[in-house]
């Protein structure tokens, strides 16, 4: 029998502002665990996944708890409650919609080489991306440098709490090192200005130039460290971040379209032990097999867009399925706002249409990206212990037209319907 909270006079519906437990009910789970739970139930506290089962766990998890008094009741009705959506690679808060030049600030082109920038210091948490985001049921997003650079520097991920600061919003940073091949870097800097790079082995060659000269810095750095008696020498900011990708505190994360390019990410990451994942892989039906016996996580898209540049030819949603069926760990994104965040439920389902299997959209929109994000342990699936990231969907989003109902972050409600639709 289903569990109807207002049946129960122990639990009291306070206002949804001022309480830290919630209780989600009458929900059919897909919790990407393995298991899909109808009639269940999720217990949220402070913002934390507590409890969650079925109506027959209801009762005996009930009694094990002192007190579940004043606690938010949400009805999901029978309707299918997942995940939040995870998109791995944007750049919203830092390449603003609607404003011009002035809220381009993901792009520092003054110089090819620049580690030691963090996207964090560009982010306007007030961009309307974020409301597009929660609206869209994206609860974690990843906040990267454009891809003008060879090196663009430091990336972040972030809740989506639309109205927040920057502060509340970091969940990790730095989340990653930016590099980037192929024609961005030489249109930005060898075609606009004449200086290096020019072509892709001066890409390359800058790169490896570059992580040479930061591997003696942090040996420098050890020895100092082992002997202290010597004088510490001047930090070098660009040389720590190189550091910290060479120490594998962070992932380099290489922004690669062409084939080639991706082989030139995995020679790299090879050369210098690199933790590495590729971004947007568009030509990766190529080197699928490659891809696959590297074990690196990809990020895949934005693909509902143009062919609007030379790398962008082969673009096509056949490499979804195909790189799925290779055994290549695959996400989702829309490289915002590349493509507004909007469309990240219409991408997946795009790549359906062209094969790839419903249960593994699903994975590359909520645990694959948290894995590809080194977020698995705290989002990207229902479970206890990781952080309150819920969406209710209206109806099913990848196989029917199903909008959001109520998207959570972190156990904040982010986004709702008006009170009678929930």
């Amino acid at each position: 029998m289903s569990y109807f909270p207002e049946n129960d006079p122990s639990l009291t519906t306070t206002s949804l502002l001022n309480t830290s437990s919630i209780l989600i009910t009458n929900a059919n789970l897909l919790t990407m665990e393995g298991v899909t739970i109808e009639q269940g139930w999720i217990h949220i506290v402070d913002g934390k996944i507590v409890g969650l089962g079925d109506t027959t766990e209801w009762e005996t998890y009930k009694s094990q708890l002192s007190n579940i008094s004043n606690t938010r009741i949400i009805d999901a009705q029978n309707r299918l409650v997942s995940p939040g959506l995870i998109d791995p690679h944007t750049h919203i808060g830092i390449d603003e919609e609607g404003i011009g030049w002035e809220g381009a600030d993901y792009n520092e082109t003054s110089e090819a080489v620049t580690p030691h920038l963090r996207a964090l210091d560009g982010i306007n948490p007030y961009d309307e991306g974020f409301v597009d985001a929660a609206r869209t049921g994206v609860t974690t997003v990843q906040v990267l440098p454009g891809s003008a650079n060879v090196i663009g520097g430091l990336m972040c991920c972030l809740k989506v709490l639309p109205g927040s600061t920057v502060e509340q919003m970091v969940v990790l940073h730095p989340s990653g090192l930016k590099m980037a091949l192929g024609e961005n870097p030489k249109k930005y800097h060898g075609v606009a200005s004449g200086r290096a790079p020019l072509t892709r082995m001066g890409i390359a060659g800058i790169i490896r130039e570059q992580l040479v000269q930061a591997q003696h810095y942090v040996a420098q750095q050890q020895s100092i460290e082992v002997e202290q008696s010597r004088p510490s020498p001047p930090r070098n900011l660009r040389m720590e971040a190189l550091g910290l990708a060479l120490e594998k505190k962070i992932p380099v994360r290489f922004h690669a379209h062409r084939a080639d390019d991706i082989a030139t990410a995995l020679r790299l990451g090879h050369e210098f032990d690199l933790d590495i994942t590729i971004e947007h892989t568009t030509d990766g039906i190529k080197i699928a097999k490659e891809l696959a016996s590297s074990g690196r996580y990809c990020s895949v898209g934005p693909t509902l867009s143009s062919r609007s540049k030379v790398e962008l030819r082969n673009l096509s949603w056949e490499t979804y399925p195909a790189l799925y069926q290779a055994g290549v760990p695959i996400s989702i994104t829309t490289d915002h706002p590349v493509l507004p965040i909007q469309y990240l439920p219409t991408s997946a389902k795009m790549a359906i249409q062209a094969g790839l299997p419903l249960d593994a959209a699903w994975e590359a929109l909520t645990i694959q990206a948290a894995r590809h994000l080194h977020l698995a342990d705290s989002t990207g699936s229902l479970k206890v212990g990781k952080d309150a990231d819920i969406v209710i969907w209206n109806t099913h989003p990848l196989t029917d037209s199903g909008e959001v109902a109520l998207t959570m972050a972190g156990g904040q409600i982010t986004f709702a319907q008006s009170e009678p639709q929930l």
